[in-house]
C-alpha cells in the first residue's frame, strides 16, 4: 500500500490522493517523466520529486522517512513494506504508570523469533537487539511502553512506530487490547482474564515466593500479547485496505500462529485471583 501512497507529499491530503487515484495515478510506478495528468506543472514536480526520494528511501529500508511525512493515521501504510524490519513489542512492570516502577519483562516478536527479556537476567540486551528493526508495531506503546522504555534505559526509540491503539479505534475498536482482540475473535485460552494489572502480581508472587511458576505464566502473558499483534496488525492493514481502490489485491493472509515457550499455571492464577476478590473484578 505505501507505493500507492501519495498523502506523505506536501499538499497531497486524503481527497486529492482519491483524485488522483481516479485519474489514474495508482502508484509510484505511474509517475511518468512528463506530466500527463491534468494537474499543475508546480504539483506534478513536487510528486515526481517526492516520487523519487521515496524510491530510494523504500530502497534504503528507512520507514521513518515516511512516518515522518505521512498523517499519524495513515502510519498502517508503513506495514507490509517494512514488514521484513518490524518488531513487535511490549513490556511488563512493576506499576501501571510511567513514574516510580520499573519494568520487568520486555517481548519482542518478529514474526520469525521470539525473544524475552526479564529484570535481573538479560534486560538490557533488549537495548542492543531492538536496533536490528526499523518498525515498532505496539498497542498503546506511544503513550506508554515506548516512554516507559525510554525513561529507564536512558535512550531514544527513533523508529518509525505504529501504535494499533489509534488505528484500531478508527476502524471501531476500543477499550485495551484484550477487548480489541475479543472484538476481532482472538481466543487467549488459560491466559483469559489476565491483563497487565494481572502481570504486577504474577512478577510479585515470583520475586516474593520464588514461584517459577509465576514467572512462567507472565512470560507467557507478555509473549501472547506481541504474537497477537501480528495478527491485530495484519487484521487492521486488510479493514483499512477495503477503503481504497486496492481492495481485492492488497488484502494480507492472517499469520500462523507461533508456539509460545511457555505455558501459563493454572493453579497460580487461580490462587493471586481469590487474593484479588474484591480489589478488582475479572
Amino acid at each position: 500500500m505505501l507505493k500507492n501512497s501519495f498523502q506523505h507529499i506536501p499538499g497531497i491530503g486524503a481527497v486529492t490522493e482519491k483524485q488522483l487515484w481516479a485519474s489514474g495515478l495508482l502508484n509510484w510506478q505511474h509517475v511518468k517523466s512528463e506530466n500527463t495528468l491534468k494537474i499543475s506543472p508546480k504539483r506534478f514536480e513536487t510528486i515526481a520529486a517526492y516520487t523519487r526520494q521515496s524510491f530510494d528511501h523504500l530502497e534504503n529500508n528507512n520507514p521513518a522517512y515516511f512516518a515522518d511525512l505521512l498523517p499519524a493515521k495513515e502510519h498502517w501504510r508503513l506495514f507490509n513494506e517494512f514488514r521484513e524490519s518490524t518488531a513487535y513489542i511490549d513490556i511488563e512492570t512493576t506499576g501501571i504508570n510511567l513514574y516510580g516502577f520499573e519494568i520487568t519483562t520486555i517481548a519482542l516478536y518478529d514474526g520469525k523469533n521470539i525473544r524475552y527479556y526479564i529484570q535481573g537476567q538479560n534486560l538490557e540486551e533488549f537495548i542492543e537487539d531492538i536496533q536490528n528493526y526499523n518498525l515498532l508495531v505496539t498497542y498503546n506503546g506511544k503513550t506508554f511502553d515506548v516512554p516507559f522504555i525510554e525513561g529507564q534505559f536512558g535512550i531514544q526509540l527513533n523508529h518509525a512506530h505504529i501504535d494499533l491503539r489509534y488505528v484500531l479505534k478508527s476502524l471501531g475498536y476500543s477499550g485495551g487490547l484484550k477487548r480489541c482482540e475479543k472484538a476481532l475473535g482472538l481466543d487467549r485460552g488459560d491466559l483469559d482474564g489476565v491483563d497487565g494489572y494481572f502481570a504486577v502480581f504474577l512478577w510479585h508472587d515470583y520475586q516474593q515466593n520464588k514461584n517459577k511458576k509465576a514467572l512462567e505464566t507472565l512470560l507467557a502473558y507478555n509473549i501472547e500479547d506481541v504474537v497477537n499483534l501480528e495478527s491485530l496488525m495484519i487484521m487492521a492493514y486488510n479493514m483499512k485496505i477495503k477503503d481504497t481502490p486496492f481492495n481485492g489485491t492488497h488484502e494480507l493472509p492472517l499469520p500462523k500462529m507461533p508456539e509460545i515457550p511457555f505455558k501459563p499455571d493454572l493453579q497460580t492464577i487461580d490462587r493471586i485471583k481469590a487474593t484479588m476478590i474484591g480489589s478488582y473484578e475479572f
